[in-house]
């Protein structure tokens, strides 16, 4: 029951003038056929009435064509109208539509203004524009350790190509040499005891410099 006493909106209205509109227009349609099928049939006795000489019978029947052949061009010009009609309603109804829109983004809009805080929007890209500058700068600094440590890597790699290349060639004299060097094994000669100075030579020698 709450239904059928609801209030209408202007869409909801817009939406029936169109609905009667569309109605009009079927209902014109019928009429003009109508009338055409009339003017068929009158057409057919005006010639029959011809054919019987009865003149005074094909000029009544002349004039109600020419009536009928009126109404039926008036059917088209209200047709037109209805079409034309039809068509305004539909612009009004997308003009509505886009004022609703346009009102329910304002609001929006109003919403986000009074809760948005110009400052600490600015603070916050201010913040985002250095965070994002400190990480520009770590990125570029690791792709310089990173291209220093390859540099490095690849300077070992060619020193120590070159290092073997140089040992492969004088393997064989380096082989020789360690062949012939004293192993951990053999003990280095030491000196003989022989030219070791006793206690009594020492003191020999002092009584002759006088340092007795």
């Amino acid at each position: 029951m709450a239904s059928l006493f609801k209030k209408k909106t202007v869409d909801d209205i817009i939406k029936d003038q169109h609905k009667e509109l569309l109605r009009t227009q079927r209902q014109i349609t019928r009429d003009r056929g109508a009338l055409e099928r009339q003017e068929k049939q009158m057409e057919l006795e005006i010639k029959k009435m011809a054919k019987t000489g009865n003149r005074e019978a094909c000029k009544i029947l002349a004039k109600q064509l020419v009536q009928l052949r009126k109404q039926k061009n008036r059917t088209y010009a209200v047709s037109s109208k209805v079409t034309s009609m039809s068509t305004q309603t539909k612009v009004l109804n997308s003009q509505m539509k886009m004022a609703g829109v346009m009102s329910t983004t304002a609001k929006t809009m109003q919403t986000v203004n009074k809760k948005m805080d110009p400052r600490k929007t600015l603070q916050t890209m201010q913040e985002f524009q250095k965070e994002n500058q400190k990480m520009e700068m770590t990125e570029e600094m690791i792709n310089n350790t990173l291209d220093e440590i390859f540099d490095e890597s690849s300077d070992e790699e060619e020193s120590q190509e070159i290092v073997n290349q140089v040992l492969d060639e004088i393997g064989i004299e380096i082989s020789g040499k360690l062949a012939r060097a004293p192993s951990a094994g053999h003990s280095v000669p030491l000196p003989s005891t022989s030219n070791v100075l006793s206690d009594e030579d020492i003191e020999r020698q002092l009584k002759t410099l006088g340092m007795d």
